[in-house]
């Protein structure tokens, strides 16, 4: 088995407030049929990016979004499934009921985590 993130930036869905609520319950249920097929890990929606705090490497934390981002991340999924092919067939149903463009990358395999 193999995970993949399936995430999408902030600006990706531009959906008339009065839609919202079938989104999020087209959302919730992709989410259900990824649960009841066992490939669902863990996702969900982020709080906007101005809301975010960065730690730098040095230990210092800074309220506030990296100045060095040009893009946010909105939302995520992870999906943990048999293939890239399987990965992109839970995207297109995500990207369907989310009505937005969704990017799929697959974690390196690390066999100690």
């Amino acid at each position: 088995m193999s995970k993949f993130l399936i995430s999408f930036a902030e600006g990706a869905m531009d959906i008339p407030e009065e839609e919202i609520p079938a989104v999020v319950a087209a959302a919730h249920a992709a989410v259900e049929q990824a649960r009841a097929a066992d490939a669902w890990v863990l996702g969900g929606g982020l709080m906007h990016h101005e809301l975010s705090t960065v730690v730098y490497p040095d230990g210092t934390v800074a309220d506030g979004p990296d100045p060095q981002r040009h893009s946010h991340l909105a939302g995520l999924g992870v999906v943990d499934v048999e293939s890239l092919e399987d990965a992109l067939e839970w995207a297109a149903t995500f990207a369907a009921a989310c009505r937005c463009v969704l990017e799929v990358r697959e974690f390196i395999p690390d066999p100690e985590s």
